[in-house]
């Protein structure tokens, strides 16, 4: 199982990212696919999650409205657009299989891809 994070980079405060998560190894029917991120000091939080079972999202509450999660079945892979970036979204960006249940609450990410790094200045 590999999971390869892409995307990342410096931009302004109001630009935009799309930070892309190719995986292989198994199938979105195998786990669902979460994005999590870590700022200096603070502790990693999850951003999103998408799973194909029953087509759950989960979005946190500082990003909904500004961040969407999609995914491409046919190239294994999960993107995250973030628009409106704020300099509070400063931080290396993961993206984690997870249980489909994650996305509802449940479980522990399962396999863990390296970082990008989004950097948004003011």
């Amino acid at each position: 199982v590999q999971l390869q994070a892409s995307g990342g980079g410096l931009v302004q405060a109001g630009g935009s990212l799309r930070l892309s998560c190719a995986a292989s190894g198994f199938t979105f029917d195998d786990y669902a696919i979460g994005w999590f991120r870590q700022a200096p000091g603070k502790e990693r939080e999850g951003v999103s999650c998408t799973s194909n079972s029953g087509g759950t999202i989960y979005y946190l509450n500082s990003v909904k409205g500004r961040f969407t999660i999609s995914s491409d079945n046919a190239k294994n892979t999960i993107y995250l657009q973030m628009n409106s970036l704020k300099p509070d979204d400063t931080a290396v960006y993961y993206c984690a299989a997870v249980p489909h249940s994650y996305c509802s609450g449940y479980g522990y990410p399962t396999f863990w891809g390296q970082g990008t790094q989004v950097t948004v200045s003011s």
